[in-house]
């Protein structure tokens, strides 16, 4: 087993993840493509794989859980449709990829601004066949269509985040906000018609830093 692999299952496991080697299959081919892409394209600053499974594939997959926690306890969904998350300043696609990689019943569409990093999205979603994800070249605030849940990783302040997203997130769904450190002044200066409801502390194996998920609401 190479090594990249082991680390990845290593923390696949101690993060409590029940993943198939499908899907560690294409974890390790969507890593591949960032390096790949980052060559050229400039996707993102991390340029070790090593470093690129722990900083961008754990940190994401750290949500995963707590993602499927909080849904089990939402309200559930009608019958007949697929849940829809947005991940806005997406990226090189984290967490959203990873999102529709471990979560196939999710239909996750991923939002930037800047059209090589949705042309990467694309080039995923096509590779890694991944039918419940998209990439859509947009200003988060165009969009009309409504989300369960709306995502971002070190996007924009808590303010902005949910300002320029709350047109698209649904009337039961909730803000999902990763953040470093517990991001006590960005809390203190949110509007009030937007409720924090958990701030939740991660532990993102082979990162020695502060990582947590800020949960919000629209009052």
């Amino acid at each position: 087993m190479r090594p990249l692999e082991q680390s990845l299952r290593q923390g696949v496991a101690a993060l409590e993840l029940a993943l198939d080697d499908a899907q560690i299959t294409q974890l390790l081919d969507y890593l591949a493509l960032i390096e790949k892409w980052t060559k050229v394209y400039n996707l993102t600053a991390v340029r070790d794989p090593a470093e690129m499974l722990t900083h961008h594939l754990l940190d994401s997959l750290a949500v995963i859980r707590p993602l499927r926690q909080q849904l089990a306890a939402a309200a559930p969904i009608p019958s007949g449709r697929s849940i829809k998350l947005l991940d806005v300043g997406s990226g090189a696609g984290l967490p959203g990829i990873v999102i529709a990689i471990c979560c196939p019943d999710i239909q996750v569409d991923c939002v930037d601004t800047v059209a090589k990093k949705i042309a990467f999205i694309r080039q995923v979603a096509a590779t890694l066949r991944l039918p419940n994800l998209q990439g859509l070249h947009a200003r988060v605030e165009s969009l009309v269509q409504k989300y369960d849940v709306v995502s971002s990783r070190a996007f924009a302040s808590l303010v902005d985040f949910t300002q320029w997203s709350k047109a698209a997130l649904g009337e039961q769904g909730v803000w999902l906000a990763m953040k470093g450190k517990d991001p006590a002044e960005e809390l203190a200066v949110l509007p009030a018609d937007v409720s924090v409801f958990h701030v939740e502390q991660l532990k993102v194996p082979g990162l020695d830093a502060d990582r947590c998920i800020v949960w919000m609401r629209q009052v």
